[in-house]
């Protein structure tokens, strides 16, 4: 299951929307902000600019140095949230050592929260309703419905538990009626329940953890690990030994980080179109 032909698929239609808040006299725009100088968050950032330039969405980087305090975060942060020329707002994670990222995630306003971050967005996983959605489960569960695979009675098994893609995509995967199994490191006999997955995704963060001898014949196995090694990025699944028994597999790179970046422009496209009142919020 190849990231790019989603994308594709998506980027039409999204710049059409653009197109179609233009004609109401508004453009869309995502603020991005920025602290210290992580190489590996300048990278994010600029692939996010890049996405934005390609629909037509301003994009807006506020590049803060390390040395600033919490205060001056989440001061930017209100002032952002106060714009109303901003549609969305995102902070780019991690944070210096000494900042508290929830702390300054609660000054971004639920309805510019372009990440999916806020309690209130992650509420609505759980009690329904309208709400932004976590980038990087939204695009697991776009790329296997592109790819036609059956959701509904399937055994989906989650390995990680992470606010950001374990939990979110857990809730999401039981909202299309899987039966979902959460796994984690204090899972006993691992193997047990990755065997009898019909549907496994691993975020985890560590290459290569899930190998053949952990999967059963026909299984669909959704990648999220990035990992860098020696011989480049890995994914948390070993593509060689699992290869045979998978029915899909993503690849790493070409998977699912594609549908990350995607998925941040529907949901900054969205954010413009309930604030525009052409959906509900």
């Amino acid at each position: 299951m190849y990231g790019a032909p989603c994308v594709e698929k998506l980027s039409a239609e999204q710049k059409e929307r653009v197109e179609a808040l233009r004609a109401r006299g508004r453009g869309v725009c995502l603020a991005v902000v920025r602290v210290g100088d992580d190489p590996a968050s300048e990278v994010y950032v600029r692939n996010k600019k890049n996405a934005c330039q390609r629909l037509g969405i301003e994009s807006r980087e506020i590049h803060l140095p390390g040395s600033v305090s919490q205060a001056e975060v989440e001061e930017c942060l209100d002032k952002l949230g106060a714009d109303p020329d901003v549609d969305g707002i995102l902070l780019q994670l991690p944070l210096p050592r000494g900042l508290d990222d929830k702390a300054a995630l609660t000054h971004i306003p639920a309805a510019k929260d372009a990440d999916g971050f806020r309690s209130e967005n992650c509420g609505t996983l759980i009690c329904g309703g309208e709400g932004t959605l976590p980038c990087t489960p939204r695009g697991i569960l776009y790329m296997l419905k592109h790819y036609g695979v059956a959701l509904e009675g399937k055994h989906a098994v989650v390995i990680g538990r992470s606010a950001i893609v374990g939990k979110p995509a857990a809730l999401m995967l039981l909202g299309e009626n899987c039966t979902v199994t959460v796994c984690h490191s204090k899972t006993a006999d691992l193997k047990e329940h990755t065997r009898r997955a019909d549907i496994l995704v691993a975020a985890v963060g560590k290459a290569g953890f899930v190998t053949g001898d952990m999967v059963k014949d026909g299984c669909v196995i959704v990648d999220v690990g990035i990992n860098r090694t020696p011989e480049g990025l890995r994914g948390d699944v070993d593509a060689v030994s699992v290869g045979d028994k998978a029915a899909f597999i993503t690849p790493v790179p070409g998977g699912v980080g594609k549908l990350t970046v995607a998925m941040l422009m529907e949901n900054v496209i969205e954010l413009a179109e309930r604030r525009t009142g052409l959906t509900e919020a």
